[in-house]
């Protein structure tokens, strides 16, 4: 893996997030978050398991099993596919990155035991941990190898992501399935543990270039102006994964305030039915109404504020149906379906801020929840470090019954320290800047960063 975090920080995030899908899937009895590697190596190396008690309120860590996959690892070469030998769930999940589940242990096409000694492992999912390139190189991409697969085909090439790690969770028997509401949480997941992975490469990339600022003077100058200053660009990063987090609690909050409404499922309605509309349409077929379709679906995905959700649906679905309107005439009441539904879409934009719904959501203090749907519903333009406090407050106020609601408030607190970071590094990198450039001689650049500091 190209991130680079103390081995301790590493361990203790994957403890974190494996605690939380034990403690939150009753039917999961054990995880563990496997590394992978920098390439062409990619080694994939155990970092800690952990088993949950029968009573549900201990979990033991350890790597006591015997496995190849124990440090130091296997190199990608020896679990990749490859004629005669037993294919293994790792190499999918790395190679294709996409999760693996064993709902059928005895079938497992992918289970070594069952290939090699007959013997069937028990249920279980794993999923990798996806981190986007451009966000993991923040200097910008290396030179890097990239390793093929056996027909010689270079891995990721077309793909925007880097895979850096893989979780496995196992399951009671016959308690999981493919598609099931508990892989969808581990995938949930496994992006909180790249955006916390990336959160301490961010951290630690800002804390080893302080370092080296009060190394050499002119040397820490030319980091800075170099180095330092694309890394600050980068704090719109931050940004995005605040706004992530923001989607995360919209979606959360959504999903309690509608559960015993009649509106719950009033957005997959909706986008079922324009895609119904756009597929029946003749003449659709020459790739207007395949495109319609799939930026459709996408919504489905997103948790937009209502204002630029809005804007969203207008410049993504409703330009989109304009220009299939012109080009296949469209009788009146085709018209009027398609003019609803987008209507529908932009309504569901607004459901978790509905007064209506609201009155009958009685488990928060009035007060409370005013200021919770408040900031969550909020259009967001910049780093504002109030609100994340008062987001962070209202996250811990226990009548707020979110389901990650902790997570949530962990990640938002790393965010913040974060862009304190890059704030207190811009500070530091225009005082550097400004004293190199009125001719400043005297002293090291630590002393300049130290006085800017203190003062």
């Amino acid at each position: 893996m190209a991130i680079k975090i103390d081995k301790e920080i590493l361990e203790q995030a994957c403890k974190e997030i494996i605690e939380t899908i034990l403690f939150c899937l009753p039917n999961a009895y054990k995880g563990t978050v496997y590394r992978i590697g920098k390439p062409p190596e990619m080694t994939a190396k155990r970092i800690t398991s952990g088993i949950i008690d029968d009573e549900r309120k201990t979990i033991s860590w350890g790597l006591p099993e015997r496995s190849g996959y124990n440090p130091p690892g296997k190199p990608w070469v020896t679990y990749r596919d490859e004629p005669n030998r037993p294919l293994e769930a790792m190499s999918w999940c790395v190679e294709k990155q996409k999760s693996w589940t064993a709902e059928d242990p005895k079938n497992d096409s992918r289970s070594i035991r069952l290939q090699v000694a007959g013997e069937w492992e028990d249920f279980y999912h794993m999923e990798p941990v996806l981190i986007r390139k451009e966000d993991l190189y923040l200097n910008n991409e290396p030179d890097l190898k990239y390793p093929t697969n056996y027909n010689n085909k270079t891995l990721w090439q077309n793909s925007e992501y880097a895979v850096v790690a893989v979780i496995k969770i196992h399951f009671q028997q016959d308690t999981i399935k493919i598609g099931s509401p508990e892989t969808k949480v581990i995938k949930r997941l496994s992006r909180a543990l790249g955006t916390e992975l990336l959160s301490y490469e961010l951290r630690q990339q800002s804390v080893e270039a302080m370092r080296k600022l009060a190394e050499d003077k002119l040397n820490s100058c030319n980091i800075l102006s170099d180095s330092l200053r694309n890394a600050i660009t980068k704090s719109g990063l931050i940004f995005s994964l605040i706004k992530l987090e923001l989607g995360f609690l919209r979606e959360q909050w959504e999903d309690i305030l509608l559960r015993h409404t009649d509106q719950k499922g009033i957005k997959h309605e909706t986008v079922r039915a324009l895609n119904k509309t756009a597929s029946d349409i003749a003449g659709a077929s020459d790739g207007l109404g395949d495109d319609l379709i799939k930026i459709q679906d996408r919504f489905l995905g997103l948790s937009l504020p209502p204002e630029g959700g809005e804007n969203w649906i207008r410049m993504q679905i409703e330009e989109r149906w304009n220009k299939l309107s012109n080009k296949i005439p469209l009788n009146e009441e085709q018209k009027k379906e398609i003019r609803y539904g987008i209507d529908q879409l932009k309504r569901s934009l607004h459901l978790g801020k509905d007064p209506d719904i609201l009155a009958l959501y009685d488990k928060m203090h009035e007060p409370l929840k005013l200021e919770w749907i408040d900031l969550i519903y909020r259009e967001v333009d910049h780093i504002d470090l109030d609100f994340l406090d008062r987001l962070i407050c209202v996250l811990e106020d226990h009548s707020l019954n979110l389901p990650y609601k902790e997570k949530s408030r962990k990640s938002l607190i790393r965010l913040k320290a974060l862009a304190q970071i890059m704030e207190q590094l811009e500070k530091n990198t225009n005082v550097v800047l400004r004293e190199i450039l009125n001719g400043y001689s005297n002293g090291t650049t630590s002393h300049i960063l130290n006085r800017n500091t203190l003062g």
